[in-house]
């Protein structure tokens, strides 16, 4: 029976995991900057549709990622 409770430990720390690298802040890599940046100068704040170019990413996560990243240095160009 001890044998099935280290088990679940080890599932529950696995899906602790799971979550931590799904959460809407996380990392985006060189490639996936470029591609937003490059898609954002040919269709603008569509975030769906470059979303759909980025697997594994939503349109929340990429404009999250986009204002927090870019915002403040446009507004700062003008």
């Amino acid at each position: 029976m001890e044998d099935l409770n280290s088990h679940s430990s080890d599932e529950q720390t696995q899906d602790n995991n799971e979550v931590t690298t799904q959460n809407p802040n996380s990392w985006f890599s060189e490639d996936e900057d470029m591609l937003i940046a490059k898609m954002f100068s040919l269709v603008g704040e569509r975030w769906s549709l470059i979303a759909g170019r980025i697997p594994g990413r939503t349109a929340e996560e990429i404009e999250k990622y986009w204002v927090s990243k870019y915002a403040s240095s446009s507004t700062t160009e003008r």
